[in-house]
């Protein structure tokens, strides 16, 4: 008699955490939206910074016999590179140009982390990564030379493309220089390295005026929910799926980070952040299939 294999349960929880992250991330452009203006970049990136750090703080203690003394300038450095000049860059376009404009740039995480692996870092990127990229950079020079609400956005979209080469620099530099640490403790030195880094200037630029509750709320949630659940959700959809697929949710962030800016701020997509949009993410799109 035929043995019938089992049934193996369809894993639902992979969709909807990356529905879920891609939801949060997306937010993020939303709340620095609202908050950047009333706090200002350093002290709104301050704000992030020392909240994200507090949630993964128990994962950096658990593990803190893996951080030796001679670590932590290269942690600062990556904590720099990775969090804490992204971070300002991201919260100063923030007050400058839509949401829609700094969720869009952030899709070019993907791309820019095949350039500076292959320039820098030994890696094979293959014509149709090549091409991928150029496509990309079409379309953050589409994005850059558009208007919002009859404002150039120009500068926002050279600081958000900066803050995604960043980004992009600090992946491989995780890569090479903190594997083997739990990445969860290792983004929770980052974030503290960057949140010491940060402090001086958050501390003499902190805004004179009272803070209203919305924009506290908003930096609140920036730096709990977007930064440090949001550090731990991503992490186990690497350990579960790995680093290729779970960055598929960058596809999700623009859309959201669009979308609640339409929603709840009313602001406007333009035909040229939709023709942007769709040059950058299909061109990360061809990127991820080309891995």
């Amino acid at each position: 008699m035929a043995v019938t294999p089992p049934v193996v349960a369809r894993d639902w929880r992979t969709p909807l955490e990356l529905l879920v992250l891609g939801a949060i991330w997306g937010s993020s452009f939303l709340f620095m939206r609202i908050a950047a203006n009333p706090f200002g970049p350093f002290a709104l990136v301050e704000v992030r910074l020392a909240l994200g750090a507090l949630v993964l703080l128990p994962f950096l203690w658990r593990e803190r016999a893996q951080f030796s003394a001679g670590m932590w300038p290269r942690l600062a450095l990556i904590g720099a590179i990775n969090s804490a000049i992204p971070f300002l860059l991201f919260a100063w376009a923030a007050q400058r140009s839509p949401a829609a404009i700094g969720a869009i740039c952030n899709a070019m995480t993907v791309l820019f982390a095949a350039m500076v692996g292959f320039l820098f870092f030994g890696q094979k990127i293959g014509l149709r990564r090549s091409l991928a990229l150029l496509v990309g950079f079409v379309g953050v020079v589409v994005l850059a030379t558009s208007k919002a609400g009859g404002l150039s956005v120009g500068g926002a979209v050279i600081a958000g493309a900066t803050a995604a080469l960043l980004y992009g620099v600090g992946v491989n530099l995780v890569r090479r220089h903190l594997a083997g640490i739990p990445p969860a403790a290792a983004a929770a030195a980052t974030l503290s390295c960057a949140a010491l880094l940060v402090l001086p200037f958050a501390a003499t630029h902190w805004p004179g005026h009272a803070i209203g509750a919305g924009p506290w709320s908003a930096a609140i949630a920036i730096g709990v929910v977007c930064t440090g659940y949001a550090f731990l959700l991503y992490y186990r959809l690497i350990q579960r799926i790995g680093p290729a697929r779970a960055a598929t949710v960058t596809y999700l962030v623009p859309l959201f980070g669009a979308g609640f800016a339409w929603l709840f701020l009313n602001e406007p997509v333009t035909p040229a952040m939709l023709a942007a949009g769709a040059l950058i993410l299909g061109s990360v799109a061809v990127s991820q299939r080309a891995a």
